[in-house]
């Protein structure tokens, strides 16, 4: 028969129960292991990123820009209409080469033609009335001269017979009352004399004014003259410089009113480069500093000319003046890239401009692990920039290789592995 032993099976259960307690200790140290576990560090493609070594030495800061090769101001020639006229003729079309007296088209205004022939008879008639009046006028001055010459003889005479009938009056000849009335006359006829003198000065000086005031009608008519003219030339619209034709936008038939622009002429080996440079770049820029421009058929130098003092569209204008001769191709419109130089930082710490950030402040880059297996996440703060470089403040130290490519798809990782 069996005999009942309860001691054995109390020892079986406490042997389960701690084999399930420590069973469950371990479930826990492992779900805590698990959760407490951080996740493996992506995988990037070496093949897909651009790094770069950080540096120290010399740093030449410079800004760039698009921009188009523009004629200089000096070097254009506006056509623009003199009067109301129609185009009845074309003769050149644009991208034509021309020379000053090359005829570009012809316009038609008959009211142009009728008021020259109108100042033609206006210019005739003023010419006419001078020539009248010039004869009228010296020929009251001819019989306002023989009137003076005939009381200069006759005061002439008076005072010679006042001298004669002094001496006889002085002898005892005459007496004293002949004396005097010759005397009286002689004085009578002197006042005369110089009245007329003055007079006749008086008159010529007059004669000079109407004749003047005469002259300044016909040089007005000759200067209406001179313009309607002109405006007739200007009906054959001419280049008026050596150059290419490059705008003409009317056609024939068309009616164009007085100032409108008919055509365009430029010298197209005078050219300079418009360049539009972010607002955020272009505080450093000043005239005279040096310059590069790309046509993307060779590299011109030039200097900055002109920074415009307005800002459009987030972009300053920067004229820069080129030197030497322009490559092939280059023609007004043309799109170009320009570099302008700043100034050269020397014994400075800089590396690559990275895709991401801006001057005078702390970005984040990924810096490359010695073996360059993995990259971390750290800190960097930088100064100012240029167009492919920036400098570094703190954060790296020469050596150190670090990512600039795009890295945001990563930004929620601390550390990348390399493969």
């Amino acid at each position: 028969m069996d005999i009942s032993r309860p001691d054995i099976k109390k020892k079986k259960r406490r042997q389960q129960i701690v084999v399930a307690a420590v069973a469950l200790v371990v479930v826990a140290a492992a779900v805590v292991f698990v959760v407490r576990l951080k996740p493996a560090a992506p995988g990037v493609d070496r093949a897909t990123i651009y790094s770069d070594t950080v540096k120290r030495g010399p740093m030449l800061r410079q800004v760039r820009g698009p921009g188009t090769l523009v004629p200089r101001e000096d070097k254009i020639r506006l056509i623009p209409a003199e009067t109301e006229a129609t185009v009845v003729r074309i003769l050149v079309l644009p991208g034509a080469k021309v020379e000053p007296q090359s005829l570009i088209m012809e316009l038609a205004d008959p009211k142009v033609q009728q008021e020259l022939l109108d100042a033609q008879l206006q210019l005739k008639g003023a010419a006419a009335e001078l020539t009248n009046t010039r004869a009228k006028l010296q020929s009251d001055l001819m019989t306002q001269k023989a009137a003076a010459s005939t009381v200069s003889a006759d005061d002439t005479q008076a005072r010679l017979q006042a001298q004669t009938d002094k001496s006889l009056y002085d002898l005892g000849v005459i007496s004293g009352l002949t004396y005097s009335a010759s005397k009286g006359k002689s004085d009578d006829l002197k006042t005369r004399n110089d009245l007329e003198k003055q007079r006749l000065t008086l008159n010529e000086k007059a004669i000079e004014t109407q004749i003047a005031v005469q002259q300044a009608k016909v040089e007005q008519a000759q200067a209406l003259l001179g313009l309607k003219q002109k405006q007739l030339d200007a009906l054959s619209v001419r280049a008026g410089i050596s150059g290419v034709l490059v705008d003409l936008p009317h056609q024939v038939g068309e009616h164009v009113a007085p100032g409108t622009t008919l055509a365009k002429v430029v010298q197209p080996d005078q050219l300079k480069a418009s360049l539009k440079i972010a607002e955020t770049q272009a505080r450093d820029i000043q005239i005279g500093q040096p310059a590069e421009v790309d046509t993307h058929n060779g590299v011109v130098a030039g200097r900055v000319m002109r920074i415009d003092p307005a800002v459009q569209n987030g972009t300053v204008t920067v004229d820069v003046e080129l030197a030497g001769a322009l490559p092939q191709g280059a023609r007004p419109d043309l799109s170009v890239d320009g570099t302008i130089d700043l100034d050269r930082m020397t014994d400075v710490l800089f590396v690559g401009r990275p895709a991401f950030g801006n001057e005078n402040s702390t970005i984040s880059l990924f810096k490359v692990s010695a073996d360059g297996k993995t990259a971390v996440r750290v800190p960097v703060k930088v100064g100012r920039a240029s167009v492919n470089s920036i400098q570094v403040m703190d954060g790296l130290q020469a050596g150190d290789t670090v990512i600039l490519s795009d890295m945001s798809r990563w930004d929620a990782s601390e550390k990348i592995r390399l493969e």
